[in-house]
């Protein structure tokens, strides 16, 4: 299994931007999806993840309301509004073969990474 992300660019704050996630050899909804992003400097943190099966979702506390985590049977997606300049950082997919953990908040509970795409808000 592969994941390949795109979609980054740079947006100005307040602009949205939609990053894709596709999955090969297997259906995206196959597996718990789920996106992470590390900015400079910092270490990878959560940010949404989509179940397998029950589809229910999650986010972290500081991209809710903003953002937007779905999926297809091809790709995983993240949709997000409001961009902020903190929000800059290279996002990251991820899959996992768990229903439910709760440990899926952590980058450890995942199998398959795509390869990251830039995220850059200017302020």
């Amino acid at each position: 299994v592969q994941l390949q992300a795109f979609g980054g660019g740079l947006v100005q704050a307040a602009g949205s931007l939609t990053l894709s996630c596709v999955v090969s050899e297997r259906r995206a909804r196959d597996f718990t999806m789920a996106w992470f992003r590390q900015a400079s400097g910092k270490e990878r943190e959560f940010v949404a993840v989509i179940m397998r099966s029950s589809g229910n979702t999650d986010y972290a506390d500081s991209v809710k309301g903003r953002f937007t985590i779905s999926r297809d049977d091809a790709a995983a997606y993240l949709i997000m509004d409001k961009l902020k300049p903190e929000d800059s950082a290279v996002y990251y997919c991820a899959a996992t073969a768990l229903y439910w953990s709760n440990t899926l908040k952590s980058t450890g509970a995942y199998t398959y990474w795509g390869q990251g795409t830039q995220v850059t808000v200017s302020s």
